[in-house]
């Protein structure tokens, strides 16, 4: 994997840009004035960053894999030392498929009707291979979602979610704070 060099991430136009970050150099971004990228933090190839009008926030330490997306007119936010496992899609909006309205972007706004809502990924969140995270959702620190879910609704911080819909399953351990305190000491 080929990662952007400095110069190269400079030029693409991030609203912020930490130190250590990596870009892969097969991902797309689309919006970049409406994206924020900490420190050290690293997305792979074939990954989509497209900002609408609420941006990205995208924290420190974020590790987004292989194929993930990250899409909407609504605001993203990833806190501190979230994963997204491969193929992840996070939506920020959604169009209206009740049959109402028309759907798709090559199609005037007056009408559709799509729906626009923040997605919130807390800090320490893991969310596995080929989950789909819709429109509203706030998935709380340290909270664990397995792969191949569907989260529709929230997830309480340190809770494991699975399934279609996503539901609780167990609790995850908090000893990844530990870890974050001593490392932060060391530095």
């Amino acid at each position: 994997m080929a990662y952007l060099g400095q110069q190269d991430l400079r030029n693409l136009g991030f609203k912020r840009l930490g130190i250590g970050v990596q870009l892969s150099d097969k991902a797309s971004v689309y919006g970049a004035a409406r994206i924020e990228i900490g420190d050290n933090t690293r997305i792979d190839d074939f990954c989509v960053l497209s900002a609408g009008e609420g941006g990205i926030s995208i924290g420190s330490h974020v590790h987004v894999a292989v194929y993930t997306s990250l899409i909407g007119a609504g605001r993203i936010e990833i806190q501190d030392f979230a994963n997204l496992s491969s193929r992840v899609s996070v939506y920020s909006s959604n169009d209206d498929y009740s049959g109402e309205h028309m759907t798709n972007p090559t199609v005037p706004a007056e009408y559709t009707h799509v729906t626009k809502l923040p997605v919130t990924i807390g800090s320490h969140v893991i969310v596995g291979s080929g989950s789909v995270i819709l429109p509203g959702v706030t998935l709380h620190a340290g909270a664990a979602v397995g792969a191949l879910s569907l989260v529709r609704s929230d997830c309480d911080g340190f809770g494991i979610y699975a399934g279609v819909p996503a539901k609780r399953i167990g609790d995850r351990k908090r000893g990844l704070l530990e870890r974050e305190a001593d490392m932060s000491a060391r530095r």
